[in-house]
């Protein structure tokens, strides 16, 4: 209270407008999703009366069949699969361009038009950067058309269309950029005094990669590394369109759930999916305590 006497009211007046949004698109849907999770439903209509019944569901015999997995936990392992292939292929592909738009680029201006130049896939829909691919990993594809026309194979290459490895393709390419932006927002931060006495002590380029460089960007790999796995993880456009409706993950479970107007299931699958991240979110934020670096 003291504080405020001091400082006034205009702080939280200049913060209640984006407040106001965070509450009525953000904490009201999810005390909506929480509610409706709790609800009983049938074939015709749903039920206002509190039940655990969908919680139940979604965990069906789980641990009745242990050590095998059941469905729910094999989705959530195929899911989590996933997100950590994307995941650690975009942080290698991030961390490298973002390094070299950093520390290798030496004008601004070019730091700013090759930084420009990364963004220019957002300027088109996703489903179409989907899309693009099929033409390309079809049977009747150019990358099958090369490879049978090199020798290499005897007959197309099945697997490059509609299965996990096309999945994780598109996922790396539709996301990476989420993970340039941050890791290369930290790089600029760097003082290059510091990469200059480590390179006048004696250190390596890979010592100094690990040991100056690393640490100082670790808020950016952490930052887009949330972006990533939560994208990831409640992703169902992707899983559908380029798995040809045969990969199963969470995000494809609820949406069908949706469809077939089972919202208290799936408003139970969404809750425990949003559990699932934030245990990650949190187990991130331990590693790097991003409010204190920023």
């Amino acid at each position: 209270m003291a504080r405020i006497a001091r400082t006034g009211w205009t702080p939280y007046w200049q913060a209640a407008p984006l407040a106001l949004v965070f509450l009525l698109f953000l904490v009201v849907p999810l005390v909506f999703i929480l509610l409706v999770s709790f609800w009983t439903y049938d074939n015709y209509q749903i039920q206002p009366v509190l039940t655990l019944q969908n919680y139940a569901d979604v965990f069906d015999r789980c641990i009745s069949r242990l050590p095998s997995l059941c469905t729910t936990f094999r989705t959530y392992v195929s899911t989590l699969g996933f997100a950590f292939r994307v995941w650690l292929i975009t942080l290698v592909i991030g961390f490298t361009v973002a390094y070299f738009l950093a520390f290798e680029v030496r004008s601004k201006v070019m730091q700013s038009v090759l930084f420009l130049i990364c963004t220019i896939p957002f300027w088109t829909s996703n489903v179409i950067r989907m899309i693009s691919w099929i033409p390309l990993l079809g049977r009747e594809g150019l990358v099958n058309q090369t490879l049978l026309g090199l020798g290499v194979v005897d007959q197309p290459v099945d697997w490059l269309l509609y299965s996990g490895f096309s999945v994780t393709l598109t996922f790396v390419h539709l996301f990476t950029f989420f993970m340039v932006v941050p890791i290369y927002n930290s790089m600029l931060r760097i003082d290059t005094s510091l990469i200059e006495a480590a390179r006048d002590a004696g250190a390596s380029g890979w010592q100094i990669l690990w040991n100056v460089i690393v640490p100082l960007s670790k808020t950016g790999i952490a930052i887009g590394s949330i972006f990533v796995i939560t994208i990831v993880m409640g992703d169902f456009v992707t899983v559908g369109l380029m798995g040809g409706q045969q990969i199963a993950s969470v995000g494809k479970t609820i949406q069908t759930e949706i469809s077939y107007l089972q919202f208290p299931i799936a408003a139970a699958n969404a809750v425990v999916l949003l559990a699932t991240v934030l245990i990650i979110v949190f187990a991130l934020l331990r590693v790097v305590d991003i409010r204190k670096e920023l």
